[in-house]
């Protein structure tokens, strides 16, 4: 009986990410920058959201990424890589947050900034509704932004974005809950409910399937 042809290069399954954190922690040298080529860009999306400031965006994905590098061996496997990683990148953000106030972002570095990460396709509405949001979320206290910013613009379900704040499910619905009672004044002008969900979560699948 022949035996069934290779499978194809192509068509092998990637290394999960699992693997790649296990590799690294083994002394591979290149497992953890895969990690990083891979999950940048969403980690990058979070925080922006959440300090609405590119350059301290840029920093807390940085130092969130060399925390991940050097408590790999913390990792148990009891969530997946992604969540663990988000756990680490909000905490930065909420440490930042927490230490300085951040200075307000200028309207053409947001505009740029929006762009960089995804650009829509009503781009010159869409750009005033999401620098409107962004400018709403930083009136918040900082575990009630952290909380819709998951929820509300990244698109994750309240179970996921419990297990990235660490807190209870009915933690994340209470804080959800209280900021969009804040924000429902501030956000009113904002008519038509559509336009907050085009903002809300361009990439909220593909972090959720990642």
């Amino acid at each position: 009986m022949n035996s069934p042809p290779d499978t194809p290069s192509a068509e092998r399954p990637a290394v999960s990410d699992a693997e790649l954190l296990t590799a690294h922690i083994d002394g591979d040298p290149h497992a953890f920058s895969e990690i990083v080529k891979r999950h940048r860009d969403r980690m990058w999306a979070v925080a922006l959201r959440t300090l609405g400031d590119p350059d301290e965006a840029a920093d807390a994905v940085q130092d969130a990424f060399v925390s991940a590098y050097r408590k790999a061996g913390t990792f148990r496997g009891e969530a997946a890589v992604t969540t663990w990683l988000h756990r680490i990148v909000v905490n930065a953000c909420l440490d930042r947050m927490r230490r300085k106030s951040v200075r307000p972002v200028a309207d053409d570095e947001l505009i740029e900034a929006a762009e960089r990460e995804s650009p829509l396709p009503d781009q010159t509405v869409e750009r005033e509704t999401s620098m409107e949001v962004s400018a709403a979320l930083k009136l918040l206290p900082t575990d009630q932004r952290a909380a819709l910013v998951l929820v509300d613009m990244m698109g994750y379900s309240v179970e996921d974005a419990a297990q990235v704040l660490d807190v209870p499910s009915g933690t994340v619905k209470s804080r959800c809950a209280r900021g969009r009672a804040k924000l429902a004044p501030i956000l009113s002008h904002l008519r038509n409910r559509s336009d907050l969900g085009r903002v809300s979560s361009a990439k909220g699948a593909e972090l959720r399937d990642g």
